[in-house]
């Protein structure tokens, strides 16, 4: 199974974000906790870095995310040059407010009328940032859904005088590594056309199976012989009484179960990848992330017009004379 999903409007989401990166002070990048490597989009970075901005990382979902592996990504992207990195849940107001602070320790100086502070908003789809929006103003203003890809268009909010945050939409990348992809597709991130679940679930479960056993048994029993993701869907269909044609298992009814309680949090506090494990990972060039047309209009080199009408007297044409006849 290859998984690839960039739809054509994250194109323009690129450009667009792109430009607004040139008119903010701080980068705020909001990470699903659960998989803050695959979470982390290598497009901002290349973007950021080209315009020389400073970042905050922020791990949203960190009450459904593994907590001792969280303090590992927070240690590794807290010794990266000009970023911070806080975890919180964005369903606490009172963890949301830490992110105005740390935007202002990453910009000091701004955050006045005269001086405003510009924070711009990115993520990958469906990781939180539409109810962190939410919170941090106070009010409902961003759609919010249990669906990749809601907010289409990049929007600018004022959180109070001297503070402005941009607001754009969730973006992939061209040319995702697949274990990132899997990731994402199981923290559902990724549109539902782009895979198939029972081919995410299975790798999944085997993951959990090798590394929170123990979770595991205590959502869905013994499972006595259960040694890989495919056994263990088929264990959870049999348990539900889950039957497809023929009287045998529907392990694809139990993939789609065993993802939605995963992504609910029903399987315990989870965290899918190490920084050893992302680290190990191909890293894609900024050509291939931003490509040869994503550079802002503001940068565009203006081409001189070329005159299509002569203003010149056309010349006319000279009449050979005919010679008299004698």
């Amino acid at each position: 199974m290859s998984i690839d999903w960039f739809p054509g409007h994250m194109v323009t989401a690129r450009k667009d974000a792109l430009e607004a990166m040139q008119k903010t002070d701080v980068v705020i990048e909001v990470l699903d906790a659960r998989v803050p490597g695959s979470s982390l989009n290598p497009m901002v970075e290349a973007m950021r870095r080209e315009n020389q901005r400073p970042a905050l990382k922020v791990l949203n979902k960190e009450d459904l995310a593994d907590s001792v592996r969280t303090d590992e990504w927070l240690h590794e992207y807290n010794a990266r040059p000009a970023t911070r990195a806080i975890a919180l849940s964005a369903k606490q107001r009172g963890d949301v407010g830490r992110i105005v602070a740390e935007c202002d320790a990453l910009a000091p100086g701004r955050g006045t009328p005269d001086r405003p502070l510009r924070m711009l908003i990115l993520g990958v789809p469906n990781v939180g940032k539409s109810t962190l929006l939410n919170q941090l103003l106070g009010r409902a203003i961003a759609k919010v859904g249990d669906e990749p890809a809601i907010t289409k268009m990049v929007q600018r909010y004022e959180l109070s005088p001297g503070k402005w945050i941009i607001d754009t939409p969730g973006m992939t990348w061209p040319g995702v590594a697949q274990e990132a992809a899997l990731k994402l597709a199981a923290t559902h991130s990724i549109g539902r056309n782009a895979y198939e679940d029972d081919s995410v679930a299975i790798e999944v479960a085997a993951y959990l199976l090798a590394h929170y056993p123990a979770q595991v048994r205590a959502r869905y029993g013994a499972l006595d012989g259960v040694r890989d993701g495919h056994a263990l869907l088929v264990a959870i269909a049999r348990l539900r009484s889950f039957v497809a044609r023929g009287s045998t298992p529907d392990v694809n009814k139990a993939a789609g179960v065993f993802l939605h309680e995963l992504r609910k949090g029903l399987l315990g506090r989870v965290t899918l990848e190490t920084v050893a494990e992302v680290a190990a990972r191909p890293v894609p060039t900024a050509r291939d992330l931003l490509g040869p047309k994503a550079q802002p209009k503001s940068q565009k080199k203006s081409q001189p017009r070329t005159q299509t009408r002569s203003h010149a007297r056309p010349a006319t044409r000279q009449h050979k004379k005919r010679p008299k006849r004698l």
